[in-house]
């Protein structure tokens, strides 16, 4: 008993050891080289099949073994790797609680969920204890607004190019307004979610700051206080989609506006500051560590911005 037992083991970490070698494993092939018949070679897949399985949670690598009908045996396959380096959670986990998104009960249920789905048991306590004065002290936005569910709505509502109805609570005035939309994309910017969408009512475009404006309107997630998927559908051809990784490149503090050009001097110490924080931007020249700057962008925020530099920036009016 003990020397079939002996055996199997021997088989199995062969078979095994193939697999890790990038070698197909033919059962009737290995049926024949260790003397069994094929039942007992797809029994010590599974096995192995098993041990995977179990040894994923531990790792974080799934490794499966699949059948390959063109070679007619069986692989080794790593699918892909469910964990995340204790680096990785950590850098994510920063981001989140800067980013003060979310209300403090939805953050910290969140960053449960990260840490407890993402990193291996061993190493979850240290990853919690790195953040938790962070958590501790988190201040959540004033609206205290669960939104979430309205974002996901919204988001599928835009996967199937349907029109919502919105009751919008409107900052200028705080009346609440109806618009019917067509949504377009859903954006993040400095501490809030933000609804990008295309309003067909002529009425409604014509108070618009800039009339008949190409681009879409920005709603702010919390301030949708009622939210409804229509029916109707909306078409827009590929080459008139609205792209919003161009037009985030583009936009400052979510404000909305006209597409316009901006030139200014830059006398401050971090130009890599500046460029990163307007990725359109262009270094026209450089003298004597002032450099001259031009840029595309999108509404009215980027006043915002270039008068919180102060003294290091210079605003250039071409005439």
């Amino acid at each position: 008993m003990e020397e079939l037992k002996n055996d199997k083991i021997e088989r199995v970490l062969g078979i095994y050891t193939k697999l890790l070698n990038g070698y197909l494993i033919n059962k009737s092939e290995e049926a024949k080289n260790y003397g069994v018949n094929e039942r007992s070679i797809q029994r010590d897949i599974d096995d192995i099949r098993n041990f995977l399985e179990l040894d994923s949670e531990k790792t974080g690598c799934i490794n499966s073994v699949v059948y390959d009908r063109i070679g007619k045996g069986y692989r080794l396959e790593q699918i892909y790797r469910s964990r995340l380096t204790n680096g990785e959670i950590l850098a994510l986990c920063k981001i989140l609680l800067d980013s003060r998104a979310l209300l403090k009960s939805e953050m910290t249920e969140l960053l449960d969920k990260l840490i407890s789905c993402c990193v291996p048991k061993n190493n979850q306590k240290l990853v919690a204890d790195l953040i938790r004065n962070e958590t501790f002290h988190y201040v959540e936005p004033r609206h205290k607004t669960h939104f979430m569910d309205t974002m996901w709505k919204i988001g599928q509502a835009i996967r199937n190019c349907q029109y919502i109805e919105i009751y919008y609570l409107r900052l200028k005035d705080k009346t609440v307004v109806k618009r019917k939309v067509k949504p377009t994309a859903i954006m993040f910017s400095e501490y809030y979610f933000y609804l990008t969408a295309f309003i067909d009512d002529k009425k409604v475009r014509n108070n618009f700051d800039v009339v008949n404006d190409s681009f879409p309107t920005i709603y702010r997630m919390d301030r949708i206080k009622k939210l409804k998927v229509l029916n109707e559908k909306f078409h827009i051809p590929y080459s008139s989609r609205f792209e919003e990784g161009e037009f985030r490149k583009r936009i400052q503090f979510m404000y909305g506006g006209k597409l316009q050009k901006i030139k200014f001097r830059y006398s401050g110490l971090d130009i890599d500051a500046v460029l990163d924080r307007l990725p359109t931007a262009k270094v026209l020249s450089e003298k004597d560590g002032v450099y001259t700057i031009s840029a595309e962008v999108f509404g009215s925020g980027i006043d915002m911005w270039l008068r919180s530099q102060g003294e290091c920036v210079t605003v250039i009016n071409d005439t």
